[in-house]
């Protein structure tokens, strides 16, 4: 992901989440040593449908962001994601995944569940738009990622 890449980038935050992350706060991730993001591009028109945004802290690496254009979805384009993200932590030496994700958003816990993450507990009141809590999930791996699990 790069700044030329926010306008798009916003535009899908603001359609996925209730309470979108910030322009502001999407710069900087992108200007932290230990973040990464990504994003996935249509070629033909050449658009953003989805991103993923990380920290690197090795051994962990903890997954803050992902998301895919509504009308890209169920196209395997968040599990692409997904998958680039965690062969890029595993390739920098991440090997402790992590995450926090709506309790009501059984689509992502769908995706986390097919690539074995599994429930680590339960953040309440998480998020401050609507007092949901957040389920804690995580995924250690011993060895590198593999495409078997799409």
């Amino acid at each position: 992901m790069a700044e030329k890449d926010l306008d798009e980038v916003m535009a899908i935050e603001r359609v996925s989440f209730p309470s979108p992350w910030s322009r502001e706060l999407f710069k900087r991730e992108l200007q932290l040593p230990l973040g990464k993001a990504f994003v996935a591009q249509e070629i033909s028109p050449p658009q953003v449908i989805g991103y993923f945004c990380c920290w690197l802290i090795i051994p962990e690496v903890h997954i803050l962001n992902i998301a895919v254009h509504p009308q890209k979805r169920q196209r395997g384009i968040g599990a692409s994601l997904l998958q680039h993200g965690l062969a890029y932590g595993w390739q920098k030496g991440g090997r402790h995944f992590t995450l926090e994700v709506r309790r009501s958003n059984y689509p992502a816990i769908g995706l986390y569940k097919k690539f074995q993450f599994q429930p680590w507990g339960i953040r309440r009141r998480y998020y401050t738009d609507t007092g949901e809590d957040a389920l804690v999930m995580g995924l250690h791996l011993e060895e590198a990622p593999s495409l078997a699990w799409l």
